[in-house]
């Protein structure tokens, strides 16, 4: 039976749907985690690893494994990625190389590498906060988006108009890696940050599965809602795209070649782009499938027969175990993800019309993925949803009607901090 560990940060949405898929597979599973866990009491199912330090982390893993031996090691979530490439490394595991999932944590250096592949790119550099930000306004093209260099999910990403806005949401963003949790989360990138020209026009996102080098297309979504800024809070995922033939066509050709760019060449890929009348371009790319429990929206037929409808967790899971991927087609009705959006800033208090929410047709599931008491911050500084919507429909316009249909039913009562 092949032996898989887990990476799990505490503060994963997706542990869930990785045991569970380990377990329809008949896997062994070990979890390693930031955060001691109940587990530990069974060492050869849990570790406690410094998720952070990647070295640090990676020889703990070493040490593990040499009392546990393990097949695979698989991180489910950006928080794993970089411990996993380097845990694999030294102890010989089929994996990514450590330089090339460095690059997709790193913005700049995801920025820079596409550049130099001749990739579609937005004009960017990297400023550090000590410069004077009405400085470096003067040689800014406007409009543009502000990041920061290694957090996810769009936190501390800014559109500023002008030069006046543009030394606002620097201020802004100086202000928000100052913050403990956040500086720890962003490291020795804490005190930089990202400019990028400002790309108009519609975003897709595309799930793939890299096999030798070889991109594998599982998903392409659109986004029906158009993300403009001043933040880029994303909301409706829906697959199959709607885009012609040829533009799909495009989408993965760039993405293929921005895999080779940094260097990835197995494993899930998921990337980000923007579409205009320029080209697709990438966005962002990362060495993970799709976040949150948006993958639940996603089942395929790998050839087992009737009834083998398999999870997109499984399907990492195969691969990186060496299980046999005969075939992998996604199930053809359309179907999509609604991400919460954050109702605003307050501590959680109640929910109301979830079960109304849960009964609008063609809805598969609503999940309220934070409990009663949980603090929301909006973006740019926040950035956990509440919860999922899933639809499934014949086209992907009914998904999105149901989608929007079921969320116009959630109230979320708010107490003021």
């Amino acid at each position: 039976m092949p032996r898989v560990l887990l990476l799990i940060p505490s503060a994963s949405y997706r542990a869930h749907d990785f045991l569970a898929a380990a377990g329809r597979l008949g896997l062994d599973v070990a979890v390693a985690s930031d955060v001691g866990q109940p587990l530990n009491a069974f060492p050869e199912r849990s570790l406690t690893a410094d998720f952070s330090d990647v070295e640090a982390g990676a020889a703990t893993i070493a040490r593990y494994a040499d009392s546990y031996p393990v097949d695979a090691i698989v991180p489910v979530d950006d928080g794993g990625t970089a411990l996993a490439a380097r845990a694999s490394e030294l102890l010989r595991l089929p994996a990514n190389a450590p330089t090339a999932v460095g690059a997709t944590r790193n913005k700049a250096e995801l920025r820079q590498l596409l550049a130099e592949a001749g990739l579609p790119s937005p004009a960017f550099r990297v400023c550090a906060f000590n410069e004077d930000a009405a400085a470096v306004a003067t040689e800014l093209s406007f409009p543009v988006v502000v990041k920061p260099l290694a957090l996810a999910g769009s936190r501390g990403v800014m559109r500023a108009d002008d030069a006046g806005a543009f030394v606002a949401v620097v201020e802004r963003l100086r202000r928000m890696l100052e913050q403990p949790a956040t500086a720890a989360a962003c490291g020795a990138t804490a005190d930089r940050y990202l400019v990028e020209g400002y790309l108009p026009g519609d975003e897709v996102a595309l799930e793939g599965l890299l096999l030798d080098g070889s991109l594998q297309v599982l998903a392409l979504f659109d986004k029906p809602d158009r993300l403009e800024g001043p933040f880029f809070e994303e909301t409706i995922y829906v697959t199959p795209s709607r885009l012609t033939a040829e533009r799909q066509a495009e989408i993965r050709e760039v993405s293929a070649r921005a895999a080779l760019a940094l260097g990835l060449t197995r494993g899930p890929l998921h990337v980000e782009l923007r579409l205009n009348d320029a080209g697709a371009f990438p966005i962002d790319i990362a060495s993970r499938t799709i976040g949150g429990h948006c993958a639940r929206c996603l089942r395929f037929d790998v050839g087992e027969g009737a009834g083998a409808a398999a999870s997109l967790e499984e399907i990492v899971l195969r691969q990186a175990v060496g299980l046999s991927l005969e075939r992998l087609e996604r199930e053809t009705p359309a179907s999509g993800v609604m991400m919460i959006p954050t109702p605003g800033a307050g501590r959680l208090h109640a929910v109301h019309g979830l079960e109304e929410a849960r009964g609008v047709p063609l809805v598969s599931e609503v999940t309220i993925a934070t409990p009663l008491g949980h603090l929301f911050v909006p973006l740019p500084e926040g950035g956990a949803y509440p919860g999922f919507i899933f639809a499934r429909a014949e086209t992907p316009e009914a998904v999105v009607g149901a989608l929007r249909a079921s969320h116009a039913r959630l109230r979320f009562e708010l107490e003021p901090v």
